[in-house]
Order: structure tokens, then sequence, then C-alpha cells
């Protein structure tokens, strides 16, 4: 049977009581993913066709043949027709109705469905024609197959109960077709504007930066927390939801998210519940633990997920977890596309398996996994966007001061908010700087920011111990700017 287009109440419904789900008095379905408490990057293959075959990042993408995937969609197409039940929606991406992504999407359980409810933007004209199918299968195959092709215009979803897998995928099909279609920039960001809708800002950064946290803020309207077009015209978000981590989740710092975490039709994924309530401080089952909610859940999110206006300011967030970046940093649009080519952040103990001590990560575009494209495709389109538009571009590390984790403490998010305050306000575009010694930044001196803080080798107890520490984190931004440059040029050969 299939169910086409069921309201969050239904499927609410549908959800409750079947494998891994529970519905909570309050109408927020609990749900577990099993195995697969994140997303599958070695599981992602792109279709090589003639669209694909000149114009994709080989180096950083994995291809697979037509005649793989032809024989594949056989496989879901009869796994499909063989289901006892099947949800379909119809939803669109992108929340400007000329950019506009129609979606159909099979999935064969409920809570997928209202995951991909809450995520896109639903659609039941009755002249809906979708561009782009998804088949979502997690019990067809033992492991993870997320296969996409651009000339087919169809994803195949196997092997993993994830629930992100569905939303990048999208995302990756996005990051083809603006540049390539529109000679627009795809960004994987947050974007926020005041309450007079006259100062947008971009918020780029990997998951455990605070993206989310930082651009859903009282005081500002939330365009959207993950995923962005730069137009000619503007901003423009591609979701009609989000989906944010929850692990360590606190209702004074993060009251907006809070909120809607409690709110009817929201999905919490792989959140330990005890006595019936949410523990966000459990990462028993995934430090990745989510929440999937509309963006309408939020007070005071913009209705229509666009803004006419380019952006005030852009906020390159980053974790560094050994405690050598300065708290923020005024970059040069050079230094804002070095600082995208980078896409820098760090992964603390606990976060993953195997992971014992503080480590480097750099992850170009700040999302390579969906960029399908060379990542120095999008850093050009960046460049001239940031000098068009005289946008001032800041480095923002909400990561460790005073040592490395497990020595120092993490940045006082009191402290961050105040540097955002001050970058909207426009006050740190106007203020004193200082040229970091031991990092090269430019430092804007805030006084409200504490000495120690400000100027990160203050806060070590041994110099000589920060001085190494700092040597060696600048080395490795050395080392991944000159992979990105060889990769481009293996692409260009």
């Amino acid at each position: 049977m299939f169910y086409e287009n069921l309201d969050t109440e239904t499927l609410l419904s549908h959800a409750d009581n079947t494998a891994g789900c529970k519905l909570s008095p309050s109408g927020v379905l609990y749900t577990h993913s099993g195995l697969h408490t994140g997303r599958s990057p070695d599981a992602k293959k792109i279709v090589i066709d003639d669209l694909t075959r000149d114009t994709v990042d080989w180096v950083n993408n994995e291809g697979i043949s037509t005649e793989e995937f032809d024989n594949l969609y056989s496989q879901f197409l009869v796994y499909r027709n063989s289901c006892s039940q099947v949800y379909v929606q119809d939803v669109t991406a992108v929340r400007a109705p000329q950019y506009s992504l129609p979606i159909k999407v099979y999935t064969e359980t409920a809570h997928h469905s209202l995951f991909v409810r809450n995520m896109f933007i639903p659609n039941t004209h009755p002249s809906f024609k979708e561009s782009y199918t998804i088949f979502h299968f997690p019990n067809l195959s033992k492991e993870p197959q997320v296969i996409i092709s651009f000339e087919e215009k169809t994803i195949l979803i196997s092997g993993t109960h994830y629930s992100g897998e569905i939303k990048k995928s999208i995302f990756t099909v996005l990051n083809y077709w603006f540049p390539i279609g529109w000679k627009y920039l795809s960004m994987h960001c947050s974007v926020n504007i005041d309450l007079n809708r006259e100062n947008p800002a971009i918020f780029f950064g990997l998951s455990g930066t605070g993206k989310t946290t930082l651009s859903s803020e009282p005081g500002r309207i939330l365009i959207g927390d993950d995923e962005h077009g730069w137009t000619s015209t503007g901003l423009v978000n591609f979701e009609g939801g989000c989906y944010a981590k929850t692990i360590r989740l606190s209702k004074e710092d993060e009251p907006d998210i809070y909120h809607a975490c409690s709110q009817k039709g929201t999905m919490l994924e792989n959140v330990v519940i005890k006595n019936g309530i949410p523990d966000y401080d459990d990462a028993t089952l995934s430090e990745n633990a989510r929440a999937s909610y509309p963006t309408k859940s939020l007070p005071g999110a913009d209705p229509d997920g666009f803004v006419n206006l380019h952006p005030k300011n852009i906020i390159m967030l980053t974790c560094d977890s050994f405690g050598v970046l300065p708290p923020v940093a005024r970059l040069s649009s050079i230094e804002a596309v070095e600082q995208f080519l980078l896409g820098y952040t760090s992964k603390v103990a606990g976060t993953e398996a195997g992971i014992k001590e503080p480590q480097a990560t750099f992850s170009p575009c700040f999302g390579q996994p969906f960029m399908p494209l060379p990542a120095y495709e999008y850093a050009k389109l960046l460049k001239v966007l940031i000098e068009e538009h005289s946008v001032n571009c800041w480095l923002v590390n909400t990561g460790w001061t005073g040592g490395p984790y497990g020595v120092g403490s993490r940045i006082p998010i009191s402290v961050t908010r105040d540097i955002i305050k001050h970058v909207h306000s426009g006050d740190l575009a106007n203020s004193r700087t200082h040229l970091h010694e031991y990092t090269g930044l430019t430092v804007p001196l805030l006084d409200s920011i504490p000495r120690k803080i400000l100027y990160p080798e203050e806060g070590w107890d041994d110099i000589e111990e920060y001085k190494y520490a700092a040597y060696d984190l600048i080395s490795k931004f050395t080392l991944s700017l000159r992979h990105s440059v060889t990769s481009h040029d293996q692409n260009q050969s």
C-alpha cells in the first residue's frame, strides 16, 4: 500500500511503537537509527555520465558506472513494489520559487516520511511534478549505499536508518546545480537577519562549532540553519526545517532550539529518554543525537526562507580544541577564501570511535562530503561575492582557551555571543586591531573579552608549549591548503 502525503498527525500515529520509535504524550517522536548514528561517507557514490564526467571532482568523490546504477535501480524498484507499505511525500527544496527543486520521496518507514516533511516544504498541489526522486529503503541492503544520478535525477539510499542521508543527498544535488546551472554559490551555512531585516549574516561552520546555536539567537530572525544559496538578489534557504545537534543541549544557552525540541511533530533521533524525559547530556546512543523540526517551530523564524539582501558579515566558525586560536579574527577577502578552503575545526576525545586526543579536521567549503564540484569552483564564487558586496569576514573560535582539551576550558558561550553581537552592530569592524604574533591573524581589540582569552598564549601555564602547539597547527593549515591546490591541479588536468 502506498501512503501518499500523509500529514504530520497521521505520520506520528503510524510511527508510534514501530521498530525504534516511541511517541511522547506531547507529540514528540523518539527514534533510534540503530547501527548507523551518522552519515556513512564511504557509501556515497555519484554516477559517471555525460553530465558529471568532466565536471565532478573525482579526486574527492567516488564514481559508479551507469550499468551499476541501472542494476541497483532495478533492485530498488522491485523492493518498492514488494513492500507491504510505502510512504510517499511530495516536497520541494529551495524556498524561492524560481529556484525550487520538486522531489518525490519513497520510504518504507513513517518516521522517515515525517523527517522529509519536517526538513523540506510539503507540496500537495495537483500539478506537482517531481524533478528528482529519492528511493529510501533502509532494509534493502546490509551495508549503507547512497547513489546519486544527476542524469537520471534519481537518488538511491539503503543500508542505513540515519535520517541525515536523505537531506544531505539533496544538498549534494543542489551543490551541483546551483553553480553549474545558475552560476550562484551554494553554501553549507546558516543565515539570520536583524528584526528590521536590514543586516543579514552568514555563519559557516562544521558540526559542533555552534553554527545552529549561534544563528538561532533571540532578537534575530533565522532564515535557515544549514543550507543556503547566494544569488544575484540575496540569500535563500534550501530547506523547510532544522536538523539540530542536541548533545548537551542547554535551555539557558540555546532556548529557541530547546523550545523547538518539545513541539508536536519534532523527531528526536538517538536522544536518550529517561522517565519519559530527554536527557540531552547522555551520549550513550550517539554523540550525534539530533532533532528534526520545521523551521516554524522556532520562535520568530522567517516564514519565507529568503532575504533579498546581500550579507554584511560572514562568520566562519571553528572549534579549536588545541587552545591555539584567538576567539575572533578579522579576515581579508583572500584570508576568508583560505579559511573557506581549509574548513578547519577539531574533534575532541569521545566524539567518534578511536579518537583519544584532539584531532584537526579539514573539510573544504565547510562541507566537502556534499560538494560534487572542485572546492576552488565554490571558492572563486565566494571571493567575487565578498569583494563585490564589501562583506566583512570573521573567524570566530568557539573551542578551547587556556590550554588544549583536557587542560584548558571551552570559551564561554557568553563571550562568543558578545563577539557576535559586536559583529552585527558594526562595532568590531571599527575597532582597533592587533596582529597576533603566533598565528598571523588580525585580532580586534574588544574590551569585553578577558585578556587571557583574547591573547590565548597568556592563558597557558607554559608559553613554550603554546608556541609549539601554535606552530604545529599553522603547519597543518599550510599542508591542507597545499593539498587543496594539488587537488585543484589534478582536476584541471
